[in-house]
């Protein structure tokens, strides 16, 4: 785990709930953004480099996710919330961020992640130029989920967010006791 800045206060990132899992299972190791609606004329940028991540859901995401390895389909352990609140259970440190341009390059990156092919060609070609960002990544799946209280700062099509530092509990004891995911699927080396 990187070391931890005693200034950092914590930000969350939003992925949908099915690729979460995926990563603390070690079924990816990579995370990739074409951006979302609100993130300005920049478009979508790896802002930070150590985050929660916050669950999305919405029922079409098992369909633009590869099956697991019998052929079932993916399915929900939770949804990501417990009593009425948002579960942050996974802590994410990005290893190596970046932008790929060539849709050859972004092919070599399906064993690393869940994404079917279509949906990852979808992202690539969205917006008016083509490419999407990436981030090899380290996630630690946390023992207990740091529990906090739904609001409307944590809506809209956004990416990042601060998270009230003050609430639910002492996340930094979270984070440092927190289990890395062995990455079965392996990372994409050549990105680091």
């Amino acid at each position: 785990m990187k070391q931890f800045d005693p200034e950092w206060r914590p930000i969350a990132f939003k992925e949908w709930q099915l690729v979460a899992q995926a990563l603390v299972r070690g079924e990816q190791t990579v995370i990739l953004r074409k951006g979302g609606i609100s993130e300005g004329k920049a478009g979508f940028q790896w802002l930070h480099d150590r985050f929660f991540l916050f669950p999305s859901l919405f029922h079409e995401q098992a369909n633009q996710v590869k099956p697991n390895d019998d052929g079932s389909p993916r399915t929900l352990d939770s949804d990501g919330r417990v009593g009425g609140k948002i579960a942050f259970g996974v802590y994410v440190e990005a290893l190596a961020t970046g932008r790929l341009t060539e849709w050859e390059a972004v092919q070599r990156l399906e064993p690393f992640h869940i994404w079917t092919e279509e949906t990852v060609r979808e992202r690539f070609e969205w917006g008016d130029e083509l490419g999407i960002s990436y981030a090899v990544v380290q996630p630690h799946l946390l023992k207990e989920p740091w529990l906090l209280e739904d609001r409307d700062t944590f809506g809209g099509c956004r990416s990042w967010f601060g998270l009230p530092a003050e609430e639910g509990g002492d996340w930094r004891q979270m984070i440092r006791e927190a289990i890395p995911a062995a990455p079965i699927c392996g990372r994409p080396d050549w990105l680091l």
